[in-house]
């Protein structure tokens, strides 16, 4: 079987897509080159690969077990191409992976995908979560090129240090607790008077307590950080977080922000990346901008 490589490109952008229009306008092709292209990878698989749904298409079992590898395949070409030609920022087609939790999400995308538009236009930003015992596999595979946060299991990837943060206590800001205690908690025994919210993305929020012997308070478990908000204003429920995400709850006014001295409280947060890929132009470049923006000097 003789494939095209551009067939390829077609197969992954409808993948991406799940609609024809929008994969020629992502490719800069006409609907019926697409569709002409879609037609020749049906004849040499001898799949539809694609069926009609509402709304575009939706993919057979077949491109489900073909989408991941036509996918990584045509990103390592991409930076073998770009690797070999250097990378010009202002003219590069690029998509970069990210591994962001949600918060990392909230944290650092905005100014990330803002600056990046301006500097290199033609690029995109995915971001996506990794289990962690995989993570590190991923980015020497190429299927992420960085990721952002608190991560002291990829011990075996390369590292700098955007800023450091360390966990506090957050509750509403008429909480009758932080009325009697203020900002500095002198003394840990306090705690186990509080019910807490933990979250389940983000081990600490349990472990600090059960490391305090203080794991029966917790009243309330969810998911994301991003529930936090609605939850403390509307109850006397507490939480232990990092104080940045704390400050960026914080403009709305209505919390207090407590300190005390938890286990382990201090912590970096950096970007990670592969020792395959550390003189990668693209990813170099990436990862200028993101100490640019966020290292704390």
């Amino acid at each position: 079987m003789k494939l095209d490589l551009n067939l390829l490109r077609v197969f992954d952008a409808i993948y991406t897509a799940r609609n024809v229009s929008r994969a020629a306008t992502a490719l800069d092709l006409t609907q019926p080159a697409v569709s002409q292209g879609l037609t020749r990878l049906r004849n040499l698989v001898g799949d539809p690969l694609f069926v009609r749904a509402a709304g575009g298409v939706v993919p057979t079992a077949r491109a489900q077990r073909m989408a991941p590898a036509i996918h990584e395949a045509l990103h390592a070409l991409e930076s073998a191409v770009q690797d070999s030609a250097g990378f010009n920022p202002a003219q590069a087609e690029r998509v970069f992976r990210l591994h962001m939790t949600d918060i990392g999400e909230d944290q650092f995308l905005p100014r990330l995908i803002t600056t990046a538009r301006l500097r290199a236009p033609h690029t995109r930003i995915e971001t996506m979560r990794v289990p962690l015992d995989d993570l590190g596999s991923a980015m020497d595979q190429g299927r992420v090129d960085l990721a952002f946060g608190f991560l002291p299991g990829l011990k075996s990837m390369r590292s700098a240090i955007l800023f450091q943060d360390r966990y506090i206590i957050l509750m509403r800001k008429g909480h009758p607790f932080a009325q009697r205690h203020g900002a500095r908690l002198r003394t840990l025994d306090a705690v186990h008077t509080l019910d807490f919210i933990t979250v389940r993305t983000h081990a600490y929020t349990r472990t600090a307590l059960e490391a305090l012997d203080a794991a029966g308070r917790v009243q309330v478990t969810t998911e994301h950080f991003m529930a936090l908000p609605a939850l403390i204003e509307a109850t006397d429920l507490a939480v232990i977080i990092p104080r940045n995400i704390a400050l960026s709850f914080e403009p709305r006014g209505r919390y207090a922000i407590i300190e005390a001295d938890l286990p382990r409280r201090e912590f970096d947060v950096g970007i990670h990346w592969s020792h395959r890929y550390d003189k990668d132009p693209a990813n170099r470049w990436l990862r200028g901008l993101a100490l640019e923006l966020y290292q704390e000097t």
